[in-house]
């Protein structure tokens, strides 16, 4: 049976790598794009039951999904070694750092909103720390958007346009590359969603990304 050889079993994993990454970016845009702008206009007590009730369902089905594409994209990674291209360096940079941002960041916080919120639902005071959790929460998540965009790219581009095997390829492209995607990461961390606070902007500034990185891949030497 094909499907139990080499090629076959590649291609189960692709097949579950995209299913994953599918969900997880889904629910991402989900969040970003749907739930943030109801939760600016909803009633407080609707956007209580929302946190409480269907935020932490949403959030099982996005950091799980989040570690099976990362899970399957590692097993993908570990039998290509000789064969990974710029294009797909880059790529599983950001979805790593998405990744990250998705356990270290992303959930934790929103673990400390869920809490408060129903602690305050149950007649109790709101946690002093989810003031600040929920800001986190959210940069990190409009970077994961951020970053989505040239991740996708990439990601289709090392199969369908690709840029030459890491060894050929220009150091100084990637390492350019690299500079920037972590300066973004830092600013996630660290920083403030400055245009990235609004919808637009962050499909703006994804876009952007996207075409100043590819500029980098092709353009310099």
């Amino acid at each position: 049976m094909e499907l139990l050889t080499g090629y076959g079993l590649d291609y189960l994993f692709r097949w579950g790598h995209f299913l994953a990454g599918i969900t997880w970016i889904g629910l991402l845009y989900y969040f970003n794009f749907v739930q943030t702008e109801y939760f600016k206009e909803a009633e407080p007590d609707h956007r209580s039951a929302a946190i409480q009730k269907l935020v932490p369902r949403a959030l099982w089905w996005f950091r799980w999904g989040a570690m099976a594409t990362f899970l399957t994209g590692v097993a993908l990674l570990s039998y290509r070694h000789q064969a990974i291209s710029l294009d797909i360096t880059l790529g599983a940079t950001l979805g790593t750092l998405m990744f990250l941002n998705v356990w270290l960041i992303i959930w934790p916080n929103q673990k400390i909103v869920i809490a408060s919120a129903t602690q305050v639902a149950e007649g109790g005071e709101a946690l002093p720390e989810a003031g600040a959790a929920a800001p986190k929460a959210a940069l990190a998540s409009r970077t994961n958007t951020l970053f989505s965009l040239p991740m996708l790219f990439f990601m289709g581009s090392s199969a369908h346009l690709p840029h030459g095997l890491i060894g050929d390829a220009s150091m100084a492209a990637l390492g350019l590359s690299m500079l920037i995607i972590f300066a973004l990461e830092a600013n996630a961390i660290f920083g403030k969603p400055g245009p990235m606070a609004s919808v637009a902007g962050v499909i703006h500034c994804g876009l952007a990304l996207t075409i100043v990185l590819y500029g980098i891949v092709v353009f310099l030497p």
